[in-house]
């Protein structure tokens, strides 16, 4: 199965947490703070520290260490606050 992580198509297994397929795909973070812009990456992966969001299929702020990758699902790198949606 595949993902497309920021526009490239990415190998990853069934049943996998889509955190640890972004722990090993370039440039290996998650996503970028909204006060200071630096990278982070999944870093609890059990969900408590939110480290790992990203935008999953349109959906921003996913936490990615609790969700199972799909194939062909779509997944950006966040960058800064989400955007609110109406």
């Amino acid at each position: 199965m595949s993902v497309v992580i920021d526009g490239e198509t990415v190998a990853a297994s069934d049943g996998e947490m889509l955190a640890a397929v972004l722990l090993r795909t370039p440039p290996f973070y998650a996503r970028r703070t909204p006060v200071s812009d630096s990278p982070r990456a999944p870093y609890c992966l059990m969900g408590v520290c939110f480290d790992c969001l990203a935008t999953v299929d349109g959906i921003a702020s996913v936490q990615t260490c609790l969700t199972p990758v799909r194939d062909g699902m779509r997944v950006e790198r966040q960058a800064g606050l989400r955007e609110l949606t109406k």
